[in-house]
């Protein structure tokens, strides 16, 4: 059973405590439908987390392939070489983001254009090596959003389930038992005034007929 809270079994306590127990259910009702929605939302989530993983697995599989023709035609050192002369072909973005209070980077990719390689004994595979690994890396900075999202999500998922934990089973349920102790309280000390009031009256009337 729930402990009582230390408060007087008085009127004016008891009207603070029904308003205050009607504000906590009020607050109840939200968090249960704020988790609802966030349960929704990380469910949600984690099927397209899963469709980017298995599209970023398949990508990784043909850049990595890509790569190993490139190095087998052009061999380690030119290819070293070539790739030194690149400048960065993918721009990035990252802006914050918020979603039922959850806060979350928003990641923007894309690829710029092939830059021309002017070295010579270049092979075409090098080309869609570096396609085939432009198009992972904004895969993998898409999935980096989607993970830190539904991680965060989900976190805050738990803590919300948490306080509807806390005020369903513990912070309510002692201000309702204290409502009901005070209630108890004030309908006792009212029968001992009504009894009190017989009981004199009783006497009046008795002291009435022997005079």
């Amino acid at each position: 059973m729930s402990q009582r809270l230390k408060v007087p079994p008085t009127k004016s306590a008891l009207l603070g405590l029904k308003r205050q127990v009607d504000f906590l259910q009020q607050g109840h009702d939200m968090l249960e439908r704020k988790r609802d929605l966030l349960t929704r939302l990380v469910y949600e989530r984690l099927h397209q987390y899963r469709e980017m993983r298995r599209e970023t697995r398949e990508t990784l599989d043909r850049a990595y392939r890509w790569l190993g023709i490139a190095h087998l035609r052009m061999g380690q050192t030119l290819l070293r070489q070539a790739g030194m002369a690149l400048e960065p072909g993918l721009d990035l973005s990252i802006l914050p983001r918020s979603h039922i209070g959850v806060e979350y980077p928003s990641v923007k990719a894309s690829t710029r254009p092939l830059q021309p390689v002017g070295l010579m004994w270049t092979d075409p595979s090098f080309d869609e090596a570096r396609r085939q690994l432009l198009d992972l890396a904004s895969l993998l900075a898409r999935q980096g959003e989607a993970e830190t999202a539904l991680w965060r999500l989900l976190a805050e998922q738990r803590k919300t389930q948490k306080r509807v934990n806390a005020l369903k089973y513990n912070v309510i349920p002692r201000y309702r038992e204290t409502i009901r102790f005070i209630q108890g309280a004030l309908e006792e000390e009212e029968r001992n005034g009504l009894f009190q009031v017989k009981l004199l009256r009783a006497q009046q009337e008795k002291s009435r007929r022997k005079g």
